[in-house]
């Protein structure tokens, strides 16, 4: 039977569909590429920034031609200012990526690397070899607490999924078992910072507010190499995650193996979190609001949603940069309170937006 020829009605309204899609994508292209922006500007006032203010062109010539620029400019960005910069760029783009892709899989907003303990374990691996000089991994003493960080972030994560894969309610089990996790990592933390000593607990402290000041180029190639590897891979299954938040029957019913690639994107998370983390210290919220903004501006597209959710960590995590050298002249905060600052009230915002059934 020959298919019935398209009438000037049906041609209309595919037509008008697909003005509707290509607007859509237009204006979502529009924020990707103000996102990208304003990540730029954040990242150049990031470099320009500090005890010793500079100026963009000082910033620009010591980048592009250090040998003819001032010496000590040149030292002042290339070794201590731009491997901080791009390392706020790496991070936040890698804990963006990891927290909208948990939220994917857990289909639960509140989810983030920070509120499941992964960050808290994080924090248990490093302030335990720094009070105890605890290793887990020997002849590694110059990365011993990143070391440390990297492995108890793995070992709660696994722990998380091993405990929640047999269970019926897979995603809410998960949830509390990495809530239950968070609170036993802190009172671990609070445990030995009663132990340490006064030097041993200053530098817990200062870890577990998060710092970008001890980051050197071999620790943000580290960063930058996990990001390269797996970004691609979420990228390719773009399509699989955007039909996951259509609820689990329904990903089933399209020939998706619901099982493996929850398993697969929650590894690649760990892996992510976990190499983002070591190196800077605890940073919170970051992997919980910048999933919100993209969904907010972009909607659950993991086409658009992924990318402008590592754009959004990126930025948000080079603007708090900048915000811990302009609080107070002279002195660098922490960069997770400047976080911190930012995300609790963004917390309580989707806690009562949620009571009012709004989510």
């Amino acid at each position: 039977m020959d298919d019935c020829p398209l009438t000037h009605a049906d041609v209309k309204i595919r037509t008008a569909s697909r003005d509707v899609y290509d607007r859509i994508t237009r204006r979502k292209l529009t924020y990707v590429v103000g996102m990208i922006c304003a990540m730029i500007i954040t990242f150049f006032i990031d470099i320009m920034t500090g005890p010793a203010w500079l100026s963009m062109n000082e910033v620009i010539h010591a980048i592009l031609w250090p040998e003819t620029s001032d010496p000590m400019v040149s030292v002042i960005v290339w070794v201590i200012r731009l491997p901080v910069a791009l390392m706020a760029i790496a991070v936040g783009a890698a804990l963006g990526v990891a927290g909208a892709e948990m939220q994917t899989i857990l289909g639960n907003p509140l989810a983030s690397p920070y509120t499941l303990g992964i960050s808290g374990a994080a924090g248990f691996g490093a302030a335990l070899a720094m009070v105890l000089g605890v290793g887990l991994l020997p002849y590694a003493e110059e990365f011993l607490v990143p070391l440390n960080a990297f492995i108890f972030s793995l070992i709660s994560c696994m722990t998380i999924y091993m405990l929640a894969r047999d269970k019926k309610n897979q995603t809410e089990t998960i949830i509390l078992v990495g809530i239950a996790l968070l609170f036993l990592f802190n009172a671990l933390v609070a445990l030995l910072q009663y132990m340490a000593s006064e030097n041993q607990l200053q530098s817990v402290v200062f870890w577990l507010f998060g710092s970008l000041m001890k980051v050197t180029w071999p620790k943000l190639g580290i960063v930058a190499a996990v990001l390269i590897l797996l970004i691609p891979m979420f990228a390719g299954d773009a399509w699989k995650l955007t039909a996951l938040r259509l609820g689990d029957s329904k990903a089933q019913s399209l020939g998706i193996d619901v099982k493996k690639l929850r398993l697969k994107v929650f590894l690649s998370i760990s892996l992510i979190t976990a190499t983002a983390v070591c190196f800077v210290g605890t940073i919170g919220f970051v992997g919980l609001v910048a999933p919100h903004i993209s969904r907010m501006l972009v909607g659950e597209d993991q086409r658009f949603f992924m990318p402008f959710s590592a754009l959004s960590g990126a930025l948000l995590l080079s603007a708090a940069s900048v915000g811990s050298k302009m609080l107070m002249p002279g002195s660098i905060f922490p960069i997770g309170i400047i976080t911190s600052f930012i995300g609790v009230p963004f917390f309580v915002a989707l806690i009562l937006t949620r009571r009012e059934g709004h989510w």
